[in-house]
């Protein structure tokens, strides 16, 4: 335990980085929940545009999220997250969604209400969690903190082969530009490059970093 909460590991990265699917594995091997933080905007970033609110009136947006029903559960050791009750998995990759994602999510309300869902779940959970601050801002005391890059070709190279058609260099600069929680690496954070690493080799290297730092891998129920 890490003062009172269950344990942590944040995964933090860029778009494209692999950092969602070392994060699954990773959760998998440590017997932990996998949380992906990135979905729950998404989520809410589905529900908004749903409502025809503008992605870019911020006071109707805020409105809008301060009195939604959100509700983060774990489905099969993962995250899922309801809106209202619906479950809007299917829609999270949409190309309005990927449109909108960066200007809903840069908004300080809208962040604050879901970085308190999120560390909800360590109430209950040992987790990996990824995402763009969960270092820096959801959970900046973990002793468990990774930041997941790879080259902006391979990136790009990564996002083509899912299908997505959302711009690498632009997300990377409204990720790292926003006011409010921008992308950093912070100071205590260990950085793998995965550029040229399989998934298996990057979870190899994150378990032998956290037995170095103490983690007693299977040893939690």
């Amino acid at each position: 335990m890490q003062d009172g909460k269950h344990i942590v590991v944040a995964i933090d990265g860029p778009a494209a980085s692999g950092k969602s699917s070392v994060a699954r594995e990773l959760a998998r091997r440590l017997g932990f929940v996998y949380v992906n933080s990135g979905a729950i905007y998404r989520a809410v970033a589905w529900n908004i545009l749903q409502n025809e609110i503008d992605p870019r009136d911020q006071g109707a947006i805020e409105r809008h999220v301060s009195g939604l029903q959100i509700r983060c559960d774990v489905r099969d050791h993962e995250s899922l997250t309801l809106i209202g009750g619906v479950d809007p998995s299917d829609h999270l990759r949409d190309d309005a969604v990927n449109k909108n994602v960066s200007i809903i999510s840069s908004l300080s309300r809208v962040r604050e209400i879901l970085v308190e869902k999120m560390r909800g779940y360590a109430r209950d959970y040992d987790l990996v969690m990824e995402g763009r601050d969960i270092g820096s801002v959801v959970f900046p005391e973990t002793r468990f903190k990774f930041y997941i890059e790879a080259s902006p070709e391979i990136r790009s190279r990564r996002r083509a082969a899912e299908g997505q058609s959302d711009e690498i260099a632009i997300r990377d600069r409204a990720d790292s530009s926003r006011s409010t929680s921008p992308l950093v690496i912070v100071e205590d954070a260990e950085v793998i490059d995965t550029s040229n690493l399989t998934i298996v080799q990057v979870v190899d290297e994150i378990v032998r970093r956290l037995k170095a730092k103490g983690l007693q891998i299977g040893s939690r129920p």
